[in-house]
C-alpha cells in the first residue's frame, strides 16, 4: 500500500520512537573511544552495570538485590525467555502461558520441546489469572508459569495482592514463577516487582528491560533478578550462548539508570498526550477500552458488526489506511480486542482521527 503512495498509518508496533537521554548517548561515544572497552566481556556484565540495576530496584521497587550474584544483565528481556526456559524446561515439561499473552512466551516453550498449558486472563477478571480455574487445572509436571505484569497486550497494572496470590499458588504447586516486567515505568506511578512479595524469592524471579524504560529498545540491554540459585542456571545456559555485552553500551546503560525523576515524568507527558489523542480515535472508531490500563499501548473491544479482530484491523487498513493489531495473535483470548501502539507523534493520531471524519462526512455526504 505504501508503495502504491497509501501513506499507510503503522499504529501496530511497540518500538518506542523517542532517543534516550543525551547523557546515555554522550556516554556510549565517549566510553567507545577508549580502546580496551572493545574486547570480550564478562558473562555476568561488569560490575558497574549490575550495582545499577540494584540501585534501580531499590529506589523504584523496594527490592534489596545483592549485585554480586542476584542480578544478571541479558541482552534484552527477550534473551533472557529463551535463557530461562533452556535453564529450567526439558522436553515434556509443562509451562502455563498466558492467554492473551506476549507470544514469544509459546514461541520459546515450542523451541525447547516443554508442554505449553494456557491459562485464561479474561476481561470480566480484570485480566488477572482465575486461581480457582488454576487449581482445578491437571498441573502435574508443570514446572514453569510466565507472568506479565503491568500486562502486554492489555494494560493491566500489578497490584500488591495480586503478587501475593501469584507466589501463594507458586508455594502450593511448586513451581517457578517469572514475571516479565518491561513496562513498568510507563504511564504508571507505581512500578511494582513481584520480587517485593514476602517469599517471593523462594518460588520467583523477574525480568526487567531498559527497552522501553530509557528508550534503548535497539540496545538490547535486560536483566533478570531473584535468588542466586536460580540465576547460577540462567547464567550456565547464557555462557554458552553470547561472548558479554559491549562494554560501552554497559557504561551508558548505568547512566541510563542514574536518571532522574524529571526524566520518567517527561517521557510520561510525552505518552500521556498520545494517549490522549489514542482514546478520540478509539472513541471515534466504537472501540470499548478499559480505565485501569498502563504501558505504550491501548487496548479495546472492538464495535459490534465484526466477526473478528483481524476482520476489523483488515477494514481500517483498506477503508482509512490505517493498520493497528488484531488481539488474537495475543491468543484466543485476545479475540474481538485490538492493541494500538503509543509509540507514534501526535501528528499521526491527529491524521488517522482526520481520516476517519473525513470518511464519515463523506458517507452522510451520499
Amino acid at each position: 500500500m505504501n508503495q502504491e503512495g497509501k501513506n499507510v498509518l503503522n499504529l501496530g508496533i511497540g518500538s518506542p520512537d523517542l532517543p534516550p537521554h543525551h547523557e546515555v548517548i554522550d556516554e556510549l561515544s565517549q566510553q567507545s573511544r577508549i580502546p580496551h572497552h572493545h574486547g570480550y566481556q564478562s558473562y555476568t556484565g561488569i560490575p558497574e552495570l549490575r550495582k545499577a540495576f540494584s540501585e534501580w530496584y531499590k529506589s523504584y521497587f523496594s527490592v534489596s538485590l545483592n549485585p554480586d550474584d542476584e542480578i544478571l544483565p541479558l541482552m534484552g528481556s527477550k534473551e533472557g525467555i529463551m535463557h530461562i526456559s533452556l535453564a529450567f524446561l526439558n522436553p515434556g515439561d509443562g509451562v502455563l502461558i498466558p492467554n492473551p499473552g506476549y507470544p514469544a512466551y509459546r514461541a520459546v516453550a515450542n523451541l525447547v520441546g516443554a508442554r505449553v498449558i494456557d491459562y485464561s486472563l479474561r476481561v470480566e477478571n480484570e485480566w488477572f489469572p482465575d486461581f480457582n480455574e488454576l487449581r482445578k487445572m491437571n498441573l502435574d509436571g508443570v514446572k514453569m508459569m510466565w507472568v506479565n505484569y503491568p500486562n502486554m497486550p492489555t494494560g493491566a497494572k500489578a497490584t500488591h495482592e495480586l503478587f501475593a496470590k501469584l507466589v501463594d499458588f507458586a508455594w502450593q504447586k511448586n513451581i517457578l514463577v517469572c514475571n516479565d516486567n518491561p513496562y513498568s515505568f510507563i504511564l504508571n506511578k507505581t512500578p511494582l516487582s513481584i520480587l517485593s512479595t514476602e517469599s517471593a524469592r523462594e518460588v520467583a524471579i523477574e525480568l526487567n528491560s531498559l527497552s522501553k524504560s530509557h528508550n534503548m529498545a535497539g540496545w538490547r540491554v535486560g536483566m533478570v533478578g531473584g535468588k542466586a540459585d536460580y540465576l547460577q542456571p540462567v547464567l550456565t545456559v547464557k555462557s554458552n550462548m553470547d561472548s558479554g555485552m559491549f562494554k560501552p553500551v554497559q557504561l551508558a546503560s548505568v547512566k541510563a539508570l542514574k536518571s532522574s525523576a524529571e526524566w520518567y515524568n517527561s517521557l510520561d507527558a510525552v505518552y500521556e498526550e498520545r494517549l490522549l489523542k489514542a482514546h478520540e480515535l478509539f472513541r471515534g472508531l466504537g472501540i470499548i477500552t478499559s480505565k485501569n490500563q498502563t504501558g505504550m499501548f491501548l487496548w479495546g473491544r472492538i464495535p459490534a458488526g465484526f466477526a473478528t479482530s483481524v476482520e476489523f484491523t483488515d477494514f481500517l487498513l483498506n477503508e482509512f489506511f490505517i493498520f493497528i493489531t488484531p488481539g488474537n495473535i495475543f491468543g484466543s483470548n485476545g479475540e474481538n480486542f485490538v492493541r494500538l501502539s503509543l509509540c507514534s507523534p501526535v501528528s499521526v493520531y491527529e491524521e488517522a482521527i482526520q481520516r476517519i471524519l473525513e470518511k464519515t462526512v463523506q458517507k452522510r455526504a451520499t
